[in-house]
Parts: C-alpha cells; sequence; structure tokens
C-alpha cells in the first residue's frame, strides 16, 4: 500500500482494492525509514511551532509605535490667510504628556535632550476661532502677551487683564515654556476669573519638559509663526529679559523682526510702574518702538548750577527700557569750570554691561564768542539745532536749564505722545491733525506776564457742583518743558526760512505778545500756530504743589538777546543760600525775573496723574480749547480765526496778493510768503494794526511798538504825496489836521510850529488853476513811476486833494524821506 493509502486507510473504497491484492510475505525487510515511531515525530513538530509562535509574540510585542494619533489627524495650519478650517480638531491631551523615547541613564545635564520633530497639538483650537476677531486683516485690535517662564507670566497677567477690561484691544496670551501646567491651572494659581476677557493659547510643543534649547528655540518661532497666520497681532509685550528663558527672547526678537512686528520688553515691576499701558490701543503700542525723542537744551551764560541739576534729573530718570534720548546742548561763548567738569564725566546712556559697545548720545555745541545776538539770530541758532531725519517718528523735546524734571517724566511723556499722535483714531481727528506737541509744565502766568493764569475746570458729572482739574489745548508755545512734533518742527524750520528774510522796516507794527523773559524764537512759532491753528496739549495736574517739570528761578538768567552788554570787570552773583530766608538770591543782574510758583517734582505713579473717567480715555475733542490770550474758543472758532489771520498775514508780511490763496503742503510753509513768487505777488495794505484785529503778531519780535496815534508808514507816504501836490496846487492845508498828524509822528515837537506856518502861508499863495493841473500831472507821473521801480500792482487812482487831510513837513525833512523811502 502506498504511503497515502495508508495514511487514509479508513477509506472504503481504497480498502476495497487491498482486498484484490495478495498479501505479501511477512518476512520481506521494511524500508529503513518506516522504522521511526510516528509518535515522536510529531512531538518534534509540536515543539517547532510553539518556538515559532512565541518568538512571533515578542516580535510584535516590541515593535516601536508612534506615541501620538495618526498623522492624518493633524491640524492643518494653511498659509493662506484666508483659509479657515470647517472643523475644530480635538487633540488628544494624553499624547503631550507622555515620556518621549529617551537615552539609557541620562545625566543630569541631559534633561533636555528630544529633539524629535515639533507637534503643536493645543494650539489649533484657540486659533481657528480667531475669524471673529479680524485675524485675518492685517490691521486689527489684537495684541499678544507671550511669556516662557511662569515667573514672567505671573508679571504679565495682571496687565493683560487690566487692557482686557479697557476693552480698546483684543488680548491675547500665549504660553510658550517647558512647563506643563495646563492653562487652567495657571489661570487659578494667578487668580484668574471669568472677569479677565483674555484669549489664552497654549503655543508649546509636544514633549516640551524634555525638550532641548534648539527644538524650544525652534518651536518659539514656529508658534509665532502660526499665530501670525490667523491673528496677525499688532505688537508683542514680554517681560524682561534677566527674568525670561534665553531661548525665547532670542527667538521672540529674531520672529519679531521678521515678521515687522514691534515687541515691548517690559522692565522689572511693571505691574507697579506701568499700568498706564493698559490704557493705550494697538496703534499707539505698535508704535513705541519705533518712536525717538531727542532733548535740545539751551544754557545761558553762568548758568552751571541750574544746568547741572537738569542733567542730573534726566539721568536719574526711569527709562524703562526704552531707547535713552539724544542729548544737545547749546553752551555760551563762556563755559563755566563746574560744567567743563561735569561734562568730562558725563556718561550717556549709561554703560550697559551686557552690550559690547557703548555710543555716546551726546552732542555739545559751543558758540563762537561775539557780539550780543540779535533776535533773528538767536532764534535761527536754536531751531536749526535738530531737524529729524524721520520727522513722522522723530520729536524734540526742549528744556530750559531752569527746569527739574521727575523721575516719571518719560512716562508722562510717552503715554501722551503715543495716545495723542499714533492712536488708532489719530488719522480721522481733525484736533490730532493741529496738535503741534505737548508740554509738561503747567504755567502759572499769562504768556505776556502781566496776569495769573487759571487753568480750565470741568465738571466732575452732569448733576454735580464739584469740578476737577483737566488738561487743555492753548494755542501758546512753551519753551521750559515741551516736546514739538518732528512733522511740526520741520515746517517750522519752512516758516522761519522766509519769515526772517523780511526786512523789518516793511511789515506794519505790533505789540510784542510774549514776555522778554522768554526766547525770542517763541514770537516766530506763535505766529505759525495762529496762522495754521495749532495748539499744544497741557496739563492740569491735581495738586499744585506737584508736577512733572519743576522751574527754579533762584538762578534765573534772561535770554541772551533781551540781555543789555554790561562791562567786562564786573563781577557775578555767586549761588550761596541766604542765611535768614534760606533760599538762592535772584539774579541781581535781571529786571526779567518771571513771577511764577514752583513745585516738587512727582515720584508717584504716572496713572494718579492722568484724568480718571472710568474706562474711557477722554480725546482731544473733550478738552477746553484757549487761544493765545487765554479765552475759551470753540473749536469751529478757532478755526475761523485762523483762516482770518491767515489771510492778513500774506497780504502783510507776505506780500501776497489779495486773492492769492494757495492750499497748504505738508511740513511746508511756503503758501504763506510770495517772496519767491511774482505771480503771486500784491501791494502792502495800508492800515494801521493794533492790537485788537486778527494779525496782531506780524513784526518781529525786535520790533519796538509806536505810541497810539502814531500813523503807519504807508499812510504816511499817502500823506505826503498829498502835501506836495497841494504845495503845488495852492492849496491850503488844514492846520488842526495837521498839527494832530505831526504831534502822532514826531512826537509834538514844538519848536517846528515857526517853520511850518511860514510854509503855509507860502503855500497859500500859489492858488492857480494852471500850477493845481501841473502839480496833478506831477503827481500822477510820480506814482507811476513808484509803482514801476517797486514792481507792485497798485492801482492807480486820482487823488482829490480838497476831500483829504493831509500835513506838510518842511522841505528838508520831505526830500530826507523821500530818499529814505527809495522814491
Amino acid at each position: 500500500m502506498s504511503l497515502f493509502g495508508r495514511m487514509f486507510a479508513d477509506d472504503e473504497e481504497l480498502g476495497k482494492k487491498d482486498d484484490d491484492r495478495k498479501p505479501r510475505p511477512t518476512n520481506l525487510q521494511l524500508p529503513a525509514w518506516s522504522t521511526r515511531k510516528p509518535a515522536s515525530w510529531r512531538r518534534r513538530r509540536i515543539l517547532y511551532g510553539f518556538i515559532a509562535c512565541i518568538a512571533l509574540y515578542i516580535f510584535f510585542k516590541n515593535i516601536p509605535v508612534p506615541d501620538h494619533p495618526p498623522i492624518n489627524l493633524r491640524p492643518n495650519y494653511g498659509k493662506s490667510p484666508g483659509h479657515v478650517p470647517t472643523q475644530i480638531f480635538k487633540p488628544d491631551t494624553e499624547a503631550s504628556v507622555q515620556t518621549p523615547p529617551h537615552r539609557d541613564k541620562p545625566s543630569e545635564a541631559e534633561k533636555h535632550y528630544f529633539d524629535g520633530p515639533i507637534r503643536f497639538y493645543k494650539l489649533a483650537a484657540s486659533l481657528y476661532p480667531l475669524s471673529r476677531l479680524r485675524g485675518q486683516v492685517q490691521m486689527n485690535k489684537n495684541v499678544l502677551f507671550a511669556a516662557s517662564d511662569l515667573r514672567s507670566a505671573s508679571e504679565l497677567i495682571p496687565i493683560a487683564c487690566a487692557m482686557a477690561n479697557w476693552d480698546r484691544n483684543d488680548v491675547h496670551f500665549a504660553v510658550m515654556g517647558r512647563d506643563n501646567l495646563e492653562l487652567d491651572e495657571i489661570r487659578s494659581v494667578n487668580g484668574v476669573d471669568d472677569d479677565c476677557k483674555v484669549n489664552w493659547h497654549d503655543a508649546r510643543p509636544d514633549f516640551s519638559p524634555w525638550s532641548s534649547n534648539y527644538r524650544m528655540d525652534v518651536s518659539v518661532a514656529a508658534a509665532l509663526g502660526h499665530i501670525e497666520t490667523f491673528m496677525h497681532p499688532q505688537v508683542l509685550i514680554t517681560d524682561d529679559s534677566s527674568r525670561e528663558d534665553g531661548f525665547f527672547t532670542k527667538a521672540i526678537r529674531a520672529k519679531a523682526a521678521e515678521l515687522g512686528k514691534s515687541v515691548i520688553e517690559l522692565p522689572k515691576d511693571a505691574t507697579e510702574k506701568m499700568m498706564w499701558i493698559a490704557r493705550l490701543d494697538s496703534g499707539s503700542l505698535a508704535a513705541s518702538q519705533t518712536t525717538y525723542v531727542d532733548i535740545l537744551i539751551h544754557a545761558p551764560p553762568r548758568s552751571s548750577g541750574s544746568l547741572i541739576r537738569l542733567l542730573r534729573s534726566i539721568e536719574a530718570a526711569d527709562y524703562f527700557g526704552h531707547r535713552r534720548p539724544h542729548l544737545t546742548i547749546e553752551l555760551p561763548a563762556e563755559i563755566d569750570h563746574p560744567t567743563k567738569r561735569y561734562l568730562e564725566k558725563l556718561v550717556w546712556p549709561p554703560i550697559d554691561s551686557s552690550v559690547s559697545s557703548h555710543r555716546s548720545q551726546v552732542t555739545l555745541r559751543h558758540r563762537i564768542p561775539r557780539r550780543s545776538s540779535t533776535v533773528e539770530e538767536a532764534s535761527i541758532r536754536l531751531v536749526e539745532s535738530f531737524y529729524p531725519a524721520r520727522p513722522a517718528d522723530s520729536h524734540v523735546l526742549v528744556l530750559s536749564p531752569q527746569v527739574e524734571l521727575s523721575p516719571v517724566y518719560f512716562h508722562f511723556l510717552m503715554y501722551h505722545l503715543l495716545e495723542y499722535k499714533y492712536s488708532s483714531s489719530a488719522p480721522i481727528s481733525t484736533e490730532v491733525q493741529n496738535l503741534m506737541g505737548l508740554s509738561l509744565e503747567l504755567p502759572t502766568m499769562h504768556l505776556n506776564e502781566s496776569d495769573m493764569f487759571n487753568p480750565p475746570m470741568i465738571s466732575k458729572g452732569a448733576n454735580s457742583n464739584q469740578e476737577e482739574p483737566t488738561p487743555f489745548l492753548w494755542q501758546a508755545p512753551n519753551s521750559n518743558a515741551a516736546l514739538y512734533f518732528g512733522e511740526k518742527w520741520v515746517e517750522f524750520h519752512s516758516f522761519l526760512t522766509s519769515r526772517v528774510s523780511i526786512d523789518p522796516a516793511t511789515v506794519p507794527p505790533r505789540p510784542n505778545l510774549i514776555s522778554e523773559s522768554y526766547p525770542s524764537w517763541l514770537e516766530y512759532i506763535l505766529e505759525l500756530m495762529r496762522a495754521r491753528g495749532y495748539m499744544l496739549l497741557y496739563p492740569n495736574y491735581p495738586s499744585d504743589r506737584e508736577s512733572i517739570a519743576t522751574l527754579h528761578y533762584e538762578l534765573f538768567h534772561p535770554p541772551e538777546e533781551f540781555t543789555k552788554p554790561q562791562p567786562q570787570t564786573e563781577t557775578h552773583h555767586t549761588a550761596l543760600l541766604d542765611p535768614e530766608t534760606e533760599t538762592f538770591p535772584t539774579d541781581l543782574s535781571s529786571s526779567h525775573r518771571p513771577k511764577h510758583a514752583e513745585s516738587t517734582p512727582v515720584k508717584t505713579k504716572v496713572t494718579s496723574l492722568l484724568p480718571n473717567r472710568g474706562f474711557a480715555v477722554p480725546e482731544l475733542s473733550d478738552f477746553p480749547f484757549l487761544s493765545h490770550e487765554g479765552n475759551e474758543l470753540s473749536s469751529s472758532l478757532l478755526s475761523a480765526t485762523a483762516r482770518s489771520f491767515t489771510t492778513d498775514f500774506r497780504r502783510q508780511v507776505g506780500i501776497c496778493a489779495a486773492t492769492y490763496k494757495p492750499k497748504p503742503e505738508a511740513m511746508k510753509a511756503d503758501d504763506l510768503f510770495c517772496n519767491d513768487n511774482p505771480e503771486a505777488r500784491g501791494g502792502r495794505i495800508s492800515a494801521d494794526i493794533s492790537s485788537d484785529e486778527p494779525f496782531a503778531t506780524s513784526m518781529p519780535p525786535n520790533y519796538k511798538p509806536k505810541p497810539p496815534g502814531v500813523m503807519d508808514d504807508d499812510a504816511i507816504r499817502q500823506s505826503e504825496f498829498e502835501a506836495h501836490l497841494n504845495r503845488q496846487a495852492g492849496k491850503k492845508e488844514d492846520q488842526a489836521g495837521k498839527k494832530k498828524e505831526v504831534q502822532g509822528e514826531t512826537g509834538g515837537v514844538e519848536k517846528e510850529k515857526s517853520n511850518e506856518r511860514s510854509e503855509i502861508e507860502e503855500v497859500d499863495k500859489k492858488s492857480d488853476k494852471e500850477t493845481k493841473k501841473v502839480g496833478m500831472a506831477e503827481f500822477n507821473d510820480f506814482l507811476k513811476k513808484a509803482e514801476t521801480e517797486t514792481g507792485a500792482r497798485t492801482k492807480q487812482t486820482k487823488v482829490e486833494p480838497d476831500k483829504k487831510e493831509i500835513k506838510d513837513e518842511d522841505k528838508e525833512d520831505e526830500k530826507s524821506s523821500v530818499k529814505d523811502r527809495g522814491w
């Protein structure tokens, strides 16, 4: 039987075939393989199968399986800002806290060893809903706070919650460190409740506690890139770099520079010192790191004590990590020895040990000795000391040596500069366009120092009878402590260039509106302010005894242009304390000492000086408007006054025709003058300008006004022409009118009366008609010749001598007068 026959012996058919075969002999020998026992062969096969199963079990048990969900479940961070996923991914919260594959027995120094691929499992869920906050739009109200260290997060969270409560920004907080605490735990530890309207983002990568510094560096930059795609924050706010992780600070600075975002690194104790930053909107915050302030100081002679006191207050101020202002000091011709010694040791900004190089930010300008400066020279010297490279971002803070600044003056200055210059609502506000700068001083006297100045007050409420101080807009310049915007300073350069080129003798007289205790350039800038409707924002401190800028007048020195020359042998007064009054003696050589009350520099928080009106920041339109005389005006009346002043200024000073009304250009004042524009020129206007007229500040500051009743130059010329005509025609002049005009011009000189009477009698004898006709022809030819020489477009009119009152002079005075005027 075959092998298969033996194996399947139960088969009936096979058994039947075996019956047909003959039985084999029993003594035949079987094959060798048949001697094996079937039971032994089956036991070996079962053993081999068991070993194979164990091997397969061990193999499948130890296959490396990834500790994260399948890759197709990862969120898709699309590059397109307009792409918004329709389904929110719910990540596996357990996957990110598992231990990554690690080395055998890592050392303590190698605990941050993982360098695997970076995945953000918790960031997607908070980024997708940002479409409702206009996250895909480049310009929005999103502000991002970011922290790596939990101590830094505890410092930033109160400021972020306060900013959210002001409801001017959409505030976000991103955690990017190694700690694996949940966001709910972080909020609970810092006492954050539901009233804090901050949007939270977990931007930590997987395996963050074990990640290397390089992996964390890359993860911070990658997370910020995803946030930029979905949020487009306007500014990033972080804690001081000394308390943050090094990888975080490095990555934030590099990625923000790549994205073109501003980074505000708050200093230590920012919760106590910089809560005012919570009031600013996203537009103001974005401009904080691109705004620069230069300080300009003009030091008069013998002012070493005042100058050193001012410089020390500048050095002691808190600049909260911002770029230090550049110092420009205008030194007098003679420098005192204390000033020399102090400037030799002055290091500004202070040397930072963390920075390898140091660059000085001090510029000294020393004037070459010469005669006393005129008002034009003094004005030009100060104004040309500063010119901004970027007028939109660079501004100048003009300081007087009599000023002492508060340690928090830069906080106060930057808040008002960012809020009222760079706020998101600034480009659409007319008041912001007319804002020329900010004053740190609250004056106690008017510009001419004739009377005390009382700042305006407002009611505390609609139904309240109590009043409180409020900031106000005043059309008055300031030279003690005021910041002027770069764009307005460039325009002032243009204005002064054309203004000083005009001959003062050709401009109608006007009284000085500013006291001579102030520098002369204030008269010029006041003209520009009145022509444009510009104003300064003045503070109004709650207490009269505290201020940001304190003025000291114990060592006061008037401006050089208004100081009489002193003999070289005169001894200077030494500033020593008076034992009886315990005060510094006044400058006995000056008669211009102003009558201002002194205050104490503020050393408290800046927020105590800001107007508190709930969670509403007041706009410029909410503040009172004051004219240069201190009268309260409405916005419409201020604009009308500026237009009227501009029209008169063009005709009286700019030599422009009455019909010339050009459109002003940005940062230029050429539209106010027609010196270089012959087509727009017009004749001089014959008018007796008084202080009550809209145009009352046309003359340069050094012009001395004449007594009341004196005729201006144009009226005198017309009168001389008429007198000449009547002398030729034989018309008798009115003695009463002549006497009045001669007294007004010459001050009533009595010794010329006899000559005048004899000359009048002589004129009376010439009365024939032929002589009168010759006189009229002479006068008309005379007038045409004058018009040709001067180039003015004067309308020729016939003068009827019998209808006007004219005056007469002696022939010698008349000839000299005609010669002096170029006739």
